[in-house]
């Protein structure tokens, strides 16, 4: 087995998923994945110092450490996940450096609460990874054509989301001070720079746009590319150039930055909190414009694209609006200054020859073959443009979403669906250090609007403010998330007095069992009445705020919220919150069930009117609750709905859960106590198991850690019967224990 070396870096192409020789697809998968680790390894080179490695110089984002142990802990994750290999190499790692890449809100910045690893433990870490998928690479079984059910799909997978993180962790570098890094010949700056050439609508005829990678390709793809749609553009104007650094130095030198009605609601939040008053990677000094690449600083290079995030592209646009300069569409009326569509981005592509896999020579500053940094706008010409595809990626006005027929890889359910929540937008094009999959024509990556990557954006004219974008909301089809949908929300359209009014009626007998079997199609509901009746005998007041853990789409913090202040629902998987989120927004949500055979029912639902207003009390975010954020403290009630069994260690969530309650605060915990090795190491079961030769149940298990500080006021089995389709339904009959926190064991 070879020891990995930091030798000279090279781009070998992704390899393709056909071939005729078996062992010449496995030199060639060797070959990307040695390549991509090395590439890795020569960007964070570049950091000099371990302390810069803690340094957050984006306060939205982790340290530098994060993602020096991420992209290792991915293959192991992945590996274990889908079964390859039963054994951790460093669970701490793996479990701190896993999930956090996109926080979800500017206002959630403390991470004081990670306790990192050292960089030359991560170091080891990284050489222990790069042995075991080596020897892997060397040993499995492998097929051609290579399928998604493939070991080799993961393997590639892995490199792919590795050369994602190159990009994501030299935006963080180039935030560092200069000081911190050092530069060496493997990643050269251009340093060509003169007059811009002056932007120029260009008119670009009307056309349909298929989306959608084929299935046929043959290369790796991402979940969200697959699936297909079609959209009629009418005709538009583009700007040949990307918008440079001079056009919008006219946007900042005009008071931009503090004109807030160029600005979207967002944009005016974002603006309040950055204080910013110019592009992220500009700096002023004594009163002339400097621009910070990766490894160097120099005087403003104007015919450089600029480089900003969404909301400042939209401002810059909404600016050009406000000039009131006619510009004429093709059909001579009036245009619209606005960034492109997902679709016009594709009109545009078509002008480019080729794709990643075809090109000789990459045809713009793409896939690292030229600089490392963008250079000037009118160096790569493509067709009628320049720099449809290199240079910076470019921002767009359309929402990434699945396409009709777009379903998640079973081992990375939570690439794409995190996203689909209308705050990412897509960015199209790639950016000079963009590789594999990233430069590929249809590659569909997006972030939040107020992120910052090597991305500017160009310009569109049209004859309306109307975007040409695909409908969002698509059907649900991932069986799991349908049925979770369609168990939460099915009865809570019929909730109205049967719960919402029982403030007016006598608390039942706290004994009334809630698995009665006429009951069990409203198990939340029950479950809600059960914690409410506990909260009001037990007099917990005032009843303010509550902890929803395990929220999955979200079911029970809809009906609680009728009677707390403010819930945070909380769940592992984004792919279940989101629907929450969009029910939260006014938004419907539609989904697939089963009905027999190949026969299926769609579903569409949407917040009753009595619920819409109080789920405006609920923050819906992503949890685990093995590495709970301390902002999640100060409550009256905390649920913890199935999350014991999916928790590396249950036990430590439960030796400071009172740390997070008020005084007299009521912990509601449910749970089948099924823990497997795949998730939780046997030595951190909660029972299930014998010690000293005796059986040790969960429940016991759980009662010898809450009883020093808790009093038992429920215990209780509870049936949820869970549809799977008309005809078939899981019974499941999780134990409910309902806890009181004795008023002098908070802390």
């Amino acid at each position: 087995m070879d020891t990995y070396k930091d030798n000279e870096v090279n781009e070998p192409k992704s390899p393709t998923l056909t071939g005729d020789s078996i062992n010449g697809k496995r030199a060639e998968l060797k070959r990307y994945f040695k390549a991509t680790w090395q590439r890795y390894d020569s960007l964070f080179s570049l950091v000099n110092n371990d302390e810069a490695y803690y340094q957050r110089p984006e306060p939205l984002r982790h340290p530098l450490i994060f993602y020096f142990g991420h992209t290792a802990c991915f293959y192991i994750n992945k590996l274990i996940l889908g079964k390859y290999i039963d054994e951790r190499i460093n669970p701490r790692i793996e479990a701190i450096c896993a999930v956090g890449v996109d926080e979800m809100s500017w206002d959630d910045l403390n991470s004081e609460h990670y306790d990192w690893p050292a960089v030359d433990e991560v170091r080891v870490y990284r050489q222990q990874v790069f042995n075991v998928v080596d020897h892997i690479i060397d040993t499995m079984s492998l097929v051609l054509p290579i399928k998604q059910n493939s070991l080799a799909w993961i393997i590639l997978m892995g490199c792919e989301h590795e050369r994602i993180h190159i990009e994501t962790s030299s935006v963080i570098m180039r935030m560092l001070p200069l000081a911190s890094l050092t530069p060496n010949e493997c990643w050269p700056t251009c340093l060509q720079t003169d007059s811009p050439p002056n932007n120029v609508l260009m008119p670009v005829k009307g056309s349909v746009i298929d989306f959608g990678k084929p299935t046929s390709d043959d290369s790796f793809g991402w979940d969200n590319e697959y699936g297909c749609a079609t959209l009629a553009l009418d005709d538009f104007h583009a700007a040949k150039y990307l918008v440079s650094n001079e056009e919008f130095l006219s946007f900042v030198e005009s008071g931009g930055y503090q004109n807030n009605f160029l600005w979207t609601q967002e944009g005016q939040k974002w603006l309040a909190y950055s204080e910013a008053t110019m592009p992220r990677f500009w700096l002023n000094k004594s009163g002339e414009y400097w621009q910070r690449n990766l490894l160097n600083e120099m005087p403003l290079p104007l015919d450089w694209p600029v480089e900003v995030n969404y909301l400042e592209a939209k401002a810059f646009c909404n600016w050009k609006n406000s000039l009131g300069d006619k510009v004429l569409t093709i059909e001579g009326k009036q245009g619209h200054y606005r960034l492109p569509s997902e679709a016009e981005w594709l009109s545009l592509r078509e002008q480019v020859e080729g794709d990643l896999l075809s090109w000789h020579k990459a045809p713009g500053n793409i896939n690292s073959e030229y600089f490392a940094s963008s250079c000037p706008i009118n160096l790569f010409s493509q067709g009628d443009f320049y720099d449809i595809v290199g240079n910076v990626w470019q921002w767009t006005e359309s929402a990434i979403d699945g396409f009709n027929g777009f379903s998640v890889h079973p081992l990375y359910d939570d690439f794409s669906t995190p996203t689909f929540d209308g705050k990412h937008n897509l960015i199209k094009g790639g950016s000079w250090i963009s590789t594999g999959n990233e430069a590929m024509q249809n590659s569909r990556y997006a972030f939040r609007r107020h992120f910052f990557q090597h991305a500017g954006f160009r310009y569109v004219v049209s004859k309306n403010e109307n975007v040409p974008n695909l409908a969002d909301n698509h059907y649900e089809t991932d069986t799991k998330v349908c049925q979770q949908l369609h168990n939460h929300f099915e009865q809570l359209n019929s909730l109205s007095a049967s719960l919402y009014n029982k403030e007016q009626q006598a608390r039942k007998d706290l004994n009334l069992a809630i698995n009665e079997p006429h009951l069990a199609n409203n198990y939340l509901e029950k479950l809600a009445d059960t914690i409410i009746r506990v909260v009001d005998k037990y007099n917990v007041k005032p009843m303010s705020k509550c902890l929803d853990l395990g929220c999955n789409v979200g079911g029970l913090s809809f009906i609680l919220a009728k009677y707390y202040a403010s819930i945070d629902a909380v769940d592992f998987s984004a792919r279940y919150i989101q629907y929450g989120v969009k029910l939260q927004q006014g938004e419907s949500i539609r989904y697939v069930m089963h009905r027999e055979g190949e026969l299926i029912d769609f579903h569409e639902f949407s917040l009753p009117t009595q619920l819409q207003e109080e789920s405006k009390k609920i923050h819906f975010s992503q949890g685990d609750i093995g590495n709970l954020k301390n902002i999640f403290t100060g409550y009256d009630v905390i649920v913890a709905q199935n999350v014991l069994e999916k928790s590396y260690d249950p036990a430590l969530f439960l030796a400071h859960v009172h740390q997070r309650l008020n005084a007299q605060g009521i912990l509601v915990i449910i749970s089948d106590y099924q823990f497997t090795e795949e998730v939780t190491d046997k030595t951190k079961w909660l029972g299930g198991q014998k010690i000293n030769g005796e059986n040790l149940t969960g429940f016991e298990a759980l009662t010898a850690l809450l009883s020093k500080k808790f009093t038992l006021v429920i215990e209780q089995e509870v049936t949820q019967i869970i549809k799977t389709n008309t005809r078939h339904f899981e019974v499941v009959q999780p134990q409910l224990t309902i806890w009181q926190l004795r008023e002098d064991n908070r802390y």
